[in-house]
């Protein structure tokens, strides 16, 4: 699996970063995984075809002790097998990663 890792993460930034994406209501269906939409504009063709069928599209963020990890794989919520479930293109990568480092910067914790 591909990932984008953040770690060595004070164990109370964790904690803050949690909270925040709860106050956001990404959270997921297991504690510690959150699930950050993305942007209809970044989708791939066909994403963009199976939106009414298999989206909304996410990434998976997952919380752990003093780390924050994200797979860079497209998932979609309402199915989990589907050829529009794929790795994040490039421009769906750097964005992620973009967003995730200004969400962490926007909460005054350094890493």
């Amino acid at each position: 699996m591909r990932n984008y890792l953040l770690d060595d993460i004070y164990e109370e930034d964790v904690k803050k970063i949690s909270a925040a994406l709860s106050e956001l209501e990404f959270q997921g269906p297991i504690e510690g995984i959150f699930y950050l939409p993305l942007p209809e504009e970044l989708l791939n063709d066909e994403q963009k075809e199976h939106m009414g069928e298999c989206g909304p599209f996410f990434m998976a963020l997952e919380v752990e002790e003093t780390s924050v990890k994200v797979e860079l794989l497209v998932r979609a919520r309402n199915k989990i097998r589907c050829s529009c479930v794929a790795y994040a293109t490039s421009e769906q990568r750097n964005h992620m990663m973009e967003y995730i480092d200004k969400f962490i910067a926007d909460l005054e914790i350094s890493y």
